[in-house]
């Protein structure tokens, strides 16, 4: 029976790749191979593209490279398939995740997962990777710095206030501590200067982020960040892949009679989680709905942290709503 399709499912971790290689013919019938391991990097990459060569051999039928958006650590190989040409479909980890819930599979290992991965790729249709352009790309890696500079500033803050709170502070140690926070404030002027100047090469882009800038409580930082680590929502289908992404999802967990304490499942990007989560703080001062929202969750549930993220949660649907849409922000809009 002829191939219709060939899939390399690609399990990715920060120093390796679990990679198998399977096809599918016109009966549905599957044959996947074993999991091999490559190393993450650009040695890592050539041996997989020779380990494909070998497998599809004179096979014409359309291959695709499929593997899950997890961290950056996806990224290097994605970009590198891309420039040989190569068919590549990166997937949100929630799809992969409701696919392996239907196969009878009890463990969980990196070859394991890369099996699934080849399967789900098999069995379902795929969709090219969104490249993100060099413009997107270079504001994600510009947050990216901007936030871990912020990080670094807020550290050398506290233990600037620690050393002034204690006693008889030495004075050349509080100077160095000082002129060091200076840099940091000065490199995040600079970094969100850049950002600006970039965002007015594109009139659309600029004035999607110019629309949800006008949501009170939420920065210019926190817009270009959302948009940069999800570019521009490329692979997002619905609110809900959305808050799953951002690792805003809810878990529940619950067992015969046993109801155990609910969470956030925290499994998605954590840039976006994190972009997202200090403005929520903000809002529940500034804008009136999401403040109404955060006091009567706080009244219901009697947590703070389960109202903030609530709210984090409608805050980032908004954020996606108006940016997909193209519309003006309503201050009594309701996301679902």
């Amino acid at each position: 029976m002829d191939i219709i399709k060939q899939v390399v499912g690609i399990d990715v971790s920060k120093d390796t790749l679990a990679v198998c290689y399977g096809t599918v013919d016109a009966n549905q019938n599957q044959q996947i191979s074993k999991s091999i391991i490559f190393d993450n990097n650009l040695k890592g990459f050539r041996e997989l593209m020779s380990f494909v060569r070998k497998n599809r051999g004179q096979l014409q039928a359309p291959l695709y490279f499929v593997m899950e958006a997890t961290g950056v650590y996806y990224e290097n190989l994605a970009y590198f398939l891309n420039e040989k040409h190569q068919k590549v479909t990166v997937v949100l980890p929630n799809k992969t995740k409701n696919f392996s819930k239907t196969l009878d599979i009890k463990s969980k290992t990196d070859k394991l997962d890369a099996q699934m991965i080849t399967q789900f790729g098999l069995e379902r249709q795929m969709q090219l990777w969104p490249v993100p352009t060099p413009l997107i790309k270079a504001i994600k890696a510009l947050t990216r710095e901007y936030h871990s500079k912020k990080d670094m500033a807020a550290q050398v803050k506290n233990q600037l206030h620690a050393k002034e709170y204690s006693h008889i502070p030495l004075k050349e140690s509080l100077k160095r501590s000082q002129s060091i926070l200076s840099v940091f404030e000065k490199q995040l002027k600079e970094i969100e200067k850049e950002i600006k100047e970039l965002v007015k090469q594109d009139d659309d882009l600029n004035d999607r982020i110019n629309k949800i800038n006008k949501i009170e409580g939420v920065g210019f930082m926190t817009i270009v960040s959302i948009i940069a680590e999800t570019n521009g929502f490329a692979l997002i289908e619905n609110a809900k892949q959305l808050a799953s992404y951002a690792g805003l999802d809810v878990v529940y967990n619950e067992s015969g009679l046993k109801k155990h304490k609910t969470t956030i499942s925290k499994k998605g990007n954590k840039h976006l989680r994190k972009a997202v989560y200090m403005p929520a703080l903000s809002a529940v001062k500034h804008n009136p709905k999401l403040k109404q929202l955060y006091i009567r969750l706080v009244i219901k549930k009697g947590i703070k942290k389960v109202a903030l993220i609530a709210v984090a949660r409608k805050l980032l649907i908004l954020i996606y709503t108006i940016f997909r849409k193209n519309v003006d922000y309503v201050p009594n809009y309701n996301p679902a």
